[in-house]
């Protein structure tokens, strides 16, 4: 999707890179909600970001494959799951657009101590499957939490391919996380090539408790936004070190 003029370049993604790891078989859906409604998540530093006066909460499911760092082999057996992420959009006081994790459920416990640990990034233990038949995505997930009845059934039917409207590219040219740690907000940049994205149609859609268990109510209707992309390889960089503490003027 050469042809896209209306993609956001990535900025040029400074040495050292420090991760290397390919997103695949991604289905984007997302809701569109007052700003007000989530401002309370975001740290330090951030806001939410706005198209049209309004913001979005995105659920992604998808395959983490190759995970490694950027030369060498990829990890074996930690370097590849599955993960579904509940994202706000950010942007910070330098102008920086990014996304905010409310949760990053994985099938991969190493992954979740490990992502919690260096990163800060809230991470959970989740039992975890994907499916592909042609050209349904089907995508399940279960917190392994005893007693915390938090699950997730999405099932898509993806078309043609499609160029990106300047909504789709707000959604999905963001080139950076926002993640509080330490008493500072970081931004940890990534580089990608441009998403190949394709039309999507909500088949099923079971999940229940999954909003809550990260403190945003239940959806009041189907996502007001769906796409789905094969997937890119991407690339982080080093955090940028942030001017702004916890203490820091919101």
């Amino acid at each position: 999707m050469s042809d896209r003029v209306s993609w956001p370049v990535a900025p040029e993604l400074r040495r050292p890179r420090i991760l290397r790891q390919q997103w695949l078989d991604l289905t984007f859906l997302h809701w569109a909600v007052d700003p007000a409604v989530v401002a309370r998540f975001f740290p330090p530093g951030t806001r939410p970001d706005v198209f049209e006066g309004r913001t979005y909460i995105g659920l992604v499911p998808f395959r983490m494959v190759g995970t490694g760092l950027p030369l060498g082999p990829a990890v074996p057996y930690v370097g590849t799951f599955l993960e579904t992420n509940i994202r706000l959009y950010s942007i910070d006081d330098a102008g920086r657009r990014g996304v905010v994790f409310l949760s990053l459920d994985a099938n991969r416990l190493a992954v979740v101590a490990i992502a919690r640990a260096v990163f800060a990034l809230p991470y959970r233990w989740a039992e975890m499957t994907h499916s592909s038949s042609g050209s349904t995505q089907t995508y399940t997930s279960r917190l392994r939490r005893p007693g915390v009845p938090v699950a997730a059934l999405i099932t898509v039917d993806t078309g043609l391919a499609v160029r990106a409207d300047p909504l789709s590219d707000f959604l999905t040219a963001r080139w950076g996380l926002h993640a509080h740690r330490g008493g500072r907000t970081w931004y940890l940049p990534n580089q990608h090539p441009a998403w190949e994205l394709h039309s999507a149609t909500v088949t099923k859609l079971h999940m229940p408790g999954l909003f809550p268990s990260v403190g945003l109510p239940e959806p009041a209707g189907p996502p007001d936004h769906v796409l789905y992309s094969p997937g890119v390889p991407a690339e982080f960089g080093l955090p940028v070190k942030p001017s702004f503490r916890r203490s820091a003027a919101r």
